[in-house]
């Protein structure tokens, strides 16, 4: 009996001293992939500056349907998952934000007619929001992104891109910023990529 509880002690701490090794808690992956999504930007004490506004663009139609998947049947382009909160520069919490979103598809075309790439969704009561959808594709005089119209209940929406570090166009767009990046986790095998946002509005 007392070896085996000997056994279970050397392995608990074997595992406290590889975990203090790795600089890591003990959560395992997950706790390394949350932090690899770590939020942005980061509140600092019980203040953050707004997220930075930019053009709707050419291709904005109101009346989007509510979703959170912007998925379309058969679609085999690489999949987006995009998390994050909505919260004020008072780093309060912004619930029941309203997310208006549309993209091109992979091959660079905005669905101008119907809806698709396009949704809103409602963030919870804690200001989060879970969107799936695909990596958008290029076209000419732009690099990668998504736009986005962010809502708090009440009031005036806050429009902007957001974009994907790394790209090759980013240095040649006039309207890239690296305030407005995703923060990725690693890609999957199927090269799905999971990124985080947090946005934050006035007031």
């Amino acid at each position: 009996m007392k070896n085996t509880r000997a056994r279970m002690s050397a392995g608990r701490l074997r595992r406290r001293l590889l975990a203090a090794g790795l600089g890591l808690p003990l959560l395992g992956w997950r706790a390394a992939r949350a932090q690899a999504l770590s939020p942005t930007p980061v509140c600092a004490g019980d203040s953050a500056r707004a997220t930075p506004p930019q053009t709707a663009g050419p291709y904005y139609l109101p009346d989007s349907p509510r979703r959170a998947s912007l998925v379309e049947l058969g679609e085999r382009a690489p999949r987006l998952l995009l998390i994050g909160r909505v919260v004020s520069t008072a780093c309060r919490p912004v619930p029941r934000a309203l997310l208006d979103i549309w993209h091109c598809d992979a091959e660079g075309r905005y669905d101008n007619h119907g809806f698709r790439y396009r949704g809103h969704l409602f963030a919870d009561a804690a200001g989060r929001y879970r969107l799936e959808t695909i990596v958008p594709g290029l076209y000419p005089g732009r690099t990668r992104h998504l736009h986005i119209r962010v809502q708090a209940p009440g009031a005036a929406p806050l429009t902007t891109q957001l974009y994907f570090p790394g790209e090759p166009r980013n240095a040649d767009d006039g309207l890239w910023q690296p305030a407005l990046e995703i923060r990725f986790a690693a890609r999957t095998a199927d090269d799905a990529r999971e990124g985080r946002f947090d946005f934050v509005l006035e007031g």
